[in-house]
């Protein structure tokens, strides 16, 4: 007889989930391989999911759902699943990110996570020291359905012209990225400046930081530092990081200037580059 794995569905919204798709998927009376072969994929994984091996996805959850006419249950809960696996120091700000009406932001290093294509947010999670890379991932692309909503939070980005030319993950997925940025520029809830160089000293020498504001709760700054983050509604706080926001705001380049800026080092920088033996033979 298969010994098969005892799940505490109140231990985490991952235990739940995979409690909840073994429950459903018995009262069905189908085998796992069953409802694999109903949904496309094998019955290995449904196994895997059901024993928290494996983080579901929004995709696998739809078809769930679909399979075993549970009403977007699997749909509801995958939300709770992806928002569950990121660092739990980070959980605080992810839920009031998704509260927030407007987010304001300065990176130094990196692309802000709601901006990053998922090929960028892999290579910059692989630096970190989780096990649970794909866990972290999903976590993290499933933060950036809140620009998707019909009523998107407004945002705000300048990024330092370092972030454009850090090859990280390599020269496509960089292409890429700055690729995603440009089609930000679409959308009239999303502005995006670029510090230049050219500027030098500026008024957040300090590093990055995010401010939020929202309908009724009090404005947040928020920071991290090397091994957590830290958020504050403390309004001297408050007032200076807006201060030294709209300092960065005016000496960035302008919103149209910046779109020309990332789309000359896209191409320059990252553009599709000849093999040697091809420029020998032009």
């Amino acid at each position: 007889m298969a010994n098969v794995q005892t799940l505490d569905p109140n231990a985490s919204p991952l235990d739940y989930y995979g409690w909840e798709l073994r429950r459903l998927r018995e009262a069905a009376h189908l085998k796992q391989g069953q409802l694999g072969d109903i949904i496309f994929c094998t019955g290995s994984l449904i196994g895997q999911i059901e024993t928290t091996k494996k983080v579901p996805t929004r995709d696998f959850s739809e078809r769930v759902d679909a399979a075993l006419g549970t009403d977007g249950l699997f749909s509801r809960l995958v939300g709770l699943v992806l928002r569950s696996q990121l660092p739990t120091w980070f959980q605080p700000y992810a839920d009031m990110e998704a509260q927030a009406t407007y987010i304001s932001t300065y990176q130094v290093q990196l692309v802000h996570g709601l901006l990053q294509t998922e090929e960028y947010a892999r290579a910059v999670l692989t630096t970190g020291v989780s096990d649970d890379l794909d866990g972290l991932l999903a976590g993290r692309m499933e933060r950036q359905l809140i620009l998707e909503r019909e009523q998107p939070p407004l945002a705000w980005a300048v990024l330092d012209e370092a972030v454009l030319h850090r090859p990280i993950g390599g020269q496509e997925v960089m292409r890429n990225q700055l690729a995603h940025l440009l089609e930000f520029s679409e959308r009239r809830w999303m502005r995006i400046q670029v510090m230049p160089f050219s500027v030098g000293q500026h008024a957040s020498l300090d590093g990055s930081f995010t401010a939020m504001r929202f309908h009724e709760d009090p404005d947040i700054v928020y920071t991290e530092d090397l091994i957590s983050g830290h958020m504050t509604a403390n309004p001297a706080t408050v007032r200076e990081a807006s201060r030294r926001y709209a300092h960065l705001q005016a000496a960035a380049l302008s919103v149209e200037d910046s779109a020309a800026l990332i789309a000359r080092v896209m191409e320059e920088r990252y553009g599709n580059q000849s093999r040697p033996d091809e420029l020998a033979m032009a």
